[in-house]
């Protein structure tokens, strides 16, 4: 989560913006030396692009209760490149890619386009975006793995289950709009490939809605902690559908600054994939699964060092209905160091997955490192 810009001026995926300016220096001169009419520097300059970079690392070592060996592994997580800019004031585009080489995955060594987004931002009520993004889901895919609170993502079977293309996103166009505290998202995609598609006839009908009873969010995008920027109190509900077959989630986020004494932040979410979405934990197909996770964080006030002491426990459970029926269960321990923000911050965790049903469970521990340009 959160890899392209929103509306709040923030990168998802990216923390920090290199704005190149480009001018027209030999084009003036030529003018001037063939005695033309004058020509403006402004006339040839092109808008501000945006270029950042993220990094996501981590080392575990992983305990797992079969037969098989105990493994330490060093792992690049995630690497991405983010351009984006301006054409005029309301038309704007982002670019993003990021590259594939964790555990050895298939396209590993390859780079691919996560983003690529033709955005037409006419008002904070009227937007459409085209292209390749992030579709109108739950907040766990809106925020991405940069953007979350914790650092063990998309693990409990329960986060960001919608098909996808790459990296949570989707090819087609959507509508958002922010109306004061109310937020309003829906488009039409792409069936992904992993479920069939696309196949010219059947689309993903897709939308969200989220009501922000405290401080405004605003934007397409959405984080899992602003580290006590904000006061938060979030309700989502979202959806997306084809050829009968839904995935549906509710989600939700607390999160409060007690005055000098620290941020303290809850979140959770309900998911439920009947045949469109969802994880498949255990290697067995299957055709439903619902499930629950919550989240509780506390980010210390002192300043130690260069940074601040965050500590984090979240429990998640989903259960899947197949062949054989089984229920996955997921607890999540991080002690986070926040260094600045989203853009640099490391951490250990420790992460324990039980499956019933005789299958094999697996524990780990590790430091995960994330740096952001």
């Amino acid at each position: 989560m959160k890899a392209t810009t929103n509306n709040k001026g923030q990168q998802q995926g990216m923390g920090g913006n290199t704005m190149l300016k480009l001018g027209a220096v030999g084009a003036l001169a030529a003018a001037a030396t063939l005695g033309a009419t004058p020509v403006k520097a402004d006339d040839f300059k092109l808008p501000p692009i945006s270029i950042g970079a993220g990094v996501r690392s981590s080392f575990a070592h992983v305990d797992n209760a079969s037969p098989s060996k105990d493994a330490n592994d060093f792992t690049l997580n995630s690497a991405r490149i983010y351009l984006g800019g301006a054409v005029t004031k309301e038309i704007k585009l982002t670019f993003n890619t990021e590259y594939v080489g964790a555990n050895g995955s298939p396209g590993s060594g390859s780079v691919q386009v996560i983003d690529a987004i033709a955005r037409f931002e006419f008002s904070p009520e009227l937007n459409i975006w085209a292209g390749r993004f992030l579709p109108p889901s739950d907040r766990s895919n809106l925020y991405g793995p940069y953007y979350a609170n914790n650092s063990q993502v998309y693990t409990d079977g329960v986060q960001d289950g919608f098909p996808a293309y790459a990296a949570g996103r989707a090819n087609g166009v959507a509508y958002w709009g922010d109306f004061d505290k109310l937020s309003i998202s829906a488009g039409v995609f792409d069936v992904p490939s992993t479920v069939g598609g696309p196949d010219g006839d059947n689309v993903v009908l897709a939308g969200r809605v989220q009501y922000d009873f405290w401080d405004k969010e605003g934007g397409y995008y959405l984080n899992g902690t602003y580290y006590g920027a904000k006061d938060l109190l979030a309700l989502g509900v979202a959806a997306q559908s084809t050829d009968g077959n839904t995935a549906v989630t509710g989600d939700f986020l607390l999160e409060k600054k007690l005055g000098n004494a620290g941020v303290a932040t809850v979140e959770a979410e309900y998911a439920s994939y009947d045949g469109f979405g969802g994880y498949n934990a255990a290697g067995a197909a299957f055709t439903k699964s619902d499930g629950y996770y919550v989240l509780a964080s506390y980010l210390f006030p002192q300043v130690i060092g260069v940074g601040k002491v965050q500590v984090l426990g979240k429990y998640g459970q989903a259960d899947y209905t197949a062949f054989n029926d089984f229920n996955q269960k997921t607890t999540e321990v991080d002690l986070n160091y926040i260094i600045k923000d989203f853009n640099a911050r490391v951490g250990l965790f420790y992460l324990d997955t039980s499956l019933s049903d005789g299958l094999a469970d697996t524990s780990q521990f590790g430091v995960q490192v994330q740096i952001q340009i």
